[in-house]
């Protein structure tokens, strides 16, 4: 039961970094791979306060989520100015960049050793020590990130993003500030990846810079795509295929000595036979 449990904390995580980055590639149509690093921002943040400054998780987590915003305004501001594959490969140099400080500033980081015995987190002097709790908190932060999706690209606000999709020089035309808007939703989508971060460090209980590298960007990219652009549903069913996938074909019985090997062909063949036949993932509005 613990085993499913865990799996189900890893979906929750997956989830919300899926539903954070489908605010800026599903609805406003920006291909961006640095969210592992506000992730890893999340996660480092929350980390030290916890473990140098004996913070508050919940506190920690409303730190990270600032941390990581602010990065996002930095980063954002400079992002706004391309477009299509330009805004891709400055985001992938940001996610560089923020790794790489991760690893070498080890005074603040412990670089490639990481950071151990980040405490779990307790709410009025409930310690979310099990994975049964810590399941129903990442749920609870699932449904509400979910609710604030919805309600966000709902708004007047989403339906200037959706424009921005479908052709940003005629929004502009209409007077909205584009640039605005796109460092708006970049700043919001790496504030529920900084919290993401921070959830994932206290359940984990340490964290290290190769939890938080480029193939991560395109992993959460990838749940996006998979489950479908521009729909919240459909980017939580795809980190649900993504996570449990692989573990479902542990208990496929490929001969052990090429098990690892077999498991990673059939995940890879299943995903390109998806991609070929639902190009626009299995819930999704339109394809990039």
């Amino acid at each position: 039961m613990d085993y499913l449990l865990h799996i189900g904390v890893l979906i929750c995580i997956s989830g919300i970094l899926a539903l954070s980055l489908n605010l800026v590639v599903g609805e406003t149509g920006l291909v961006s791979v640095a969210h592992a690093a506000f992730y890893g921002i999340g996660a480092y943040v929350s980390a030290l306060l916890l473990t140098s400054a004996g913070v508050n998780f919940f506190l920690a987590a409303l730190a990270s989520m600032a941390f990581s915003g602010f990065a996002a305004f930095l980063i954002g501001a400079v992002l706004a100015r391309f477009k299509g594959d330009f805004y891709m490969l400055v985001s992938l140099g940001f996610t560089v960049i923020v790794y790489s400080i991760m690893l070498n500033w080890q005074s603040l980081t412990n670089g490639p050793l990481g950071i151990a015995a980040i405490p779990r987190p307790v709410l009025f002097g409930f310690a979310f020590s099990t994975t049964a709790s810590y399941f129903f908190l990442v749920l609870v932060a699932l449904a509400l990130t979910y609710g604030f999706c919805v309600f966000l690209t709902r708004s007047s606000f989403g339906r200037v993003l959706h424009g921005i999709r479908e052709d940003e020089d005629a929004t502009a035309i209409f007077g909205y500030r584009t640039t605005h808007y796109k460092v708006l939703i970049f700043v919001v989508s790496a504030m529920l990846a900084g919290l993401t971060g921070a959830l994932f460090a206290s359940y984990l209980t340490f964290i290290d810079p190769s939890s938080f590298v480029v193939p991560i960007s395109i992993f959460i990219l990838a749940t996006v795509i998979l489950g479908g652009l521009a729909s919240h549903r459909g980017v939580i069913l795809g980190a649900a295929l993504l996570i449990a996938l692989p573990e479902a074909l542990r208990f496929v019985g490929f001969p052990s000595e090429i098990a690892a090997q077999m498991r990673q062909l059939v995940y890879g063949l299943i995903l390109i036979v998806l991609m070929l036949y639902r190009p626009q993932g299995l819930l999704g509005k339109f394809k990039l």
